[in-house]
């Protein structure tokens, strides 16, 4: 049996399963519409543990989502499983945020577009067929009306994540669907962490780094200091 324990934290839902050879077994996640990794993850981590009812060293390995997303929550994710993986002396498994939230709709032809939102108008995405299959490299992006034109003028597209909001009233093709209320979850990495492991796919643990895709831009306080 392969216990994995992944870990999500690219957006604000945060989200920790156990999973026993790609199958959820446990899941505890939290969406309060703020970061809340830093004061609730590690309480997840422990929850999941108990409730699977395994210990910290029946883990075979540590998954945790990669990026992009929130450069914060990305760090403490991983932070967390690299401390654990240490500990342990197991595997770390990075998996694609951007895949997993696809993961989240289910489609028989088209394709599915997840959105993560970045600053402004601007847009985490990739594209991935009805088999889960990434047919467009991920890339930082504004949304204009011209936007995802190559896939919507084939098909339809199922648009998916918290960017989906930026989109509504500017892509106005007739094959857009937008999927509302889904952020990448623990529970759809299960079967991704799954994979990568039985490939021996894994992260050097001390040299990984998250896939930021963009650099951290500090935004300063409005309040001043005189």
């Amino acid at each position: 049996m392969a216990y994995i324990l992944n870990i999500e934290t690219a957006t604000k839902n945060c989200s920790v399963s156990v999973a026993n050879n790609g199958k959820t077994i446990a899941l505890k996640e939290l969406n309060s519409g703020e970061y809340s990794h830093a004061e609730k993850l590690h309480e997840f981590i422990e929850d999941v543990i108990r409730k699977s009812e395994i210990e910290l060293s029946n883990l075979k390995a540590v998954a945790v989502s990669k990026g992009p997303g929130s450069y914060t929550g990305l760090r403490i994710g991983v932070s967390a499983a690299k401390g654990l993986c240490f500990a342990l002396d197991i595997p770390l498994i990075s998996v694609d945020t951007l895949k997993t939230l696809a993961l989240s709709v289910s489609i028989a032809e088209g394709c599915v577009i997840p959105l993560l939102d970045a600053r402004r108008m601007e847009v985490y995405s990739s594209v991935f067929d009805s088999k889960n299959k990434k047919i467009r490299e991920v890339k930082a992006e504004v949304i204009t009306e011209d936007s995802f034109n190559d896939f919507l003028i084939k098909h339809k597209v199922y648009f998916v994540g918290d960017g989906v909001e930026k989109c509504k009233g500017i892509i106005t093709s007739k094959n857009a669907f937008f999927v509302d209320d889904k952020l990448p979850s623990a529970n759809e990495m299960a079967m991704l962490s799954y994979e990568k492991f039985i490939k021996n796919d894994i992260e050097n643990v001390a040299y990984f780094e998250p896939f930021y895709l963009k650099d951290f831009v500090a935004i300063k306080s409005k309040k001043s200091l005189f």
